[in-house]
């Protein structure tokens, strides 16, 4: 199998874009959506977009009383339980969603953690990989009937950070020598390798998959970055503000891509891209130009590989013969 076309398609949106724009002039009425972490940063602001485009949202939620105060505004929404680094809670959630018979048309892998110490969950599990990656991909195949039943749309929220690393195939849980930026930059690179093979595994049943850079955005992912550290990289200033130029997104032009992916009818016979700024992404020059999608993230043969190891891990996989 080849490698999908990562080319632009000139879509008529751009970085610039919201995701109320994106959805202008697309009826979301009768379908239901999954936003995982759907109660915070661009996670809200994506459960915003559809719910006025009139999708019905279900937001799983580590802290389900947090997300009910976000989300108190918003008709159109009901919250669970989920925390995606315990499987157990995973499996909880699905065979809940499960038992209520109903279909998932769009399934926004939005949930995720960044470069945060050295913490392992499970039997060990190192955490960005194990919630970013592991959750998600035991979430997609337990809930794959209600996916298979709707032919939904399924978009995992990757990053650019995925140039920070490939998969690391010697010490995927990073036994030794931990880095913080270096994890998480696998993690984002799996995000983007599930998407293309599940893609390829389930666009017979009419299941299409996209992984995607959201653009910069100062959101609670930085939480467990020091003021100092953003200062050094001068993503702040002293006083805490955004430094101009900076590229920052709003959570609303942050939301764009992925609320695009998920409903865009010019992605209706695509699937397996890498998205980003609300396009096709090209791929990474290879002057190292901090943009664009690397060959690491969406060669067929690691996504297949990387596939094989979660189900493996997770004991999980809905497409196992």
């Amino acid at each position: 199998m080849t490698t999908p076309a990562q080319h632009k398609i000139g879509s008529g949106f751009g970085a610039d874009s919201t995701a109320d724009e994106v959805l202008r002039g697309i009826d979301l009425a009768g379908k239901l959506a999954i936003v995982t972490g759907g109660y915070s940063g661009l996670g809200l602001e994506t459960t915003r977009a559809l719910t006025k485009a009139g999708a019905h949202v279900v937001v799983p939620a580590r802290r389900p009383d947090v997300a009910r105060e976000a989300l108190a505004d918003l008709d159109g929404v009901e919250v669970d339980e989920l925390d995606l680094g315990d499987l157990e809670s995973v499996r909880g959630f699905a065979e809940r969603f499960l038992a209520s018979g109903r279909g998932v048309d769009i399934l926004i892998d939005n949930a995720g953690i960044m470069a945060c110490p050295e913490t392992r969950v499970g039997p060990g599990w190192e955490t960005q990989f194990a919630t970013n990656h592991l959750g998600h991909f035991a979430l997609v195949n337990r809930l794959w009937p209600a996916l298979a039943e709707s032919g939904a749309r399924v978009v995992s929220v990757s990053s650019r950070g995925h140039h920070l690393s490939p998969i690391r195939w010697d010490d995927v849980q990073w036994t030794e020598g931990y880095d913080k930026w270096q994890a998480y930059g696998q993690a984002k690179t799996a995000n983007a390798l599930f998407a293309l093979h599940l893609d390829t595994l389930g666009r017979d049943s009419g299941v299409r998959a996209f992984s995607l850079h959201p653009g910069g955005i100062m959101t609670p992912l930085q939480r467990h970055l020091a003021k100092e550290e953003m200062v050094e990289r001068g993503w702040i200033d002293e006083q805490g503000n955004p430094v101009n130029p900076s590229g920052f997104k709003t959570p609303e032009q942050g939301a764009a891509t992925q609320v695009w992916a998920a409903t865009s009818p010019r992605l209706d016979a695509l699937g397996g891209l890498y998205l980003e700024d609300c396009d096709i992404a090209e791929p990474a020059p290879e002057d190292g130009t901090w943009a664009g999608v690397k060959p690491w993230a969406t060669d067929p043969g690691q996504a297949a590989r990387l596939w094989e190891l979660s189900a493996e891990l997770t004991g999980v996989n809905a497409f196992a013969k």
